[in-house]
């Protein structure tokens, strides 16, 4: 780490603490050359993967619109808060150990399924007849059949 004093790389570190939350370290640095002493943080820096939409627009990543769409989903349903934050980290979670940099829209959307299949059945039953187009009962009966 060079010093934002005097621009020289020999810096040693004096002390590290990591923050509450546990995501980030600050380093306590000295410079070799000035003594003079300054501050550093060390944070992960993590990419959720674009989001490839059917007609192969792209955008980014957005943990705010895939909570409308449980909300949606679940609207007047007696499922708590807590199972949707859970729900959400499962998402990001797998999105980040994939480790691509996109990821088609439906991986997302299925992803979005088999979290709401374990919650609510009716909120995933809903979610689905929006998600695949159902153009019918028939279509329904399907997915029914297959909880």
């Amino acid at each position: 780490m060079k010093c934002p004093f005097c621009g020289d790389a020999d810096t040693q570190v004096i002390d590290s603490r990591v923050n509450d939350e546990g995501d980030s370290i600050r380093r306590r640095r000295k410079c070799g050359k000035c003594d003079k002493r300054f501050t550093t943080y060390e944070t992960a820096d993590l990419h959720l993967p674009q989001v490839v939409k059917t007609n192969g627009t792209r955008e980014e990543f957005s943990c705010e619109k895939l909570r409308l769409s449980f909300t949606r989903a679940l609207h007047k349903r007696p499922v708590p808060t807590e199972y949707v934050d859970r729900a959400l980290d499962h998402i990001v979670q797998k999105m980040l150990s994939l480790g691509e940099r996109e990821i088609p829209a439906r991986a997302l959307g299925e992803s979005v399924m088999a979290e709401l299949k374990i919650m609510d059945k009716v909120a995933y039953i809903r979610f689905a007849s929006v998600y695949r187009s159902f153009s019918d009962v028939d279509d329904f009966h399907e997915v029914i059949r297959d909880l």
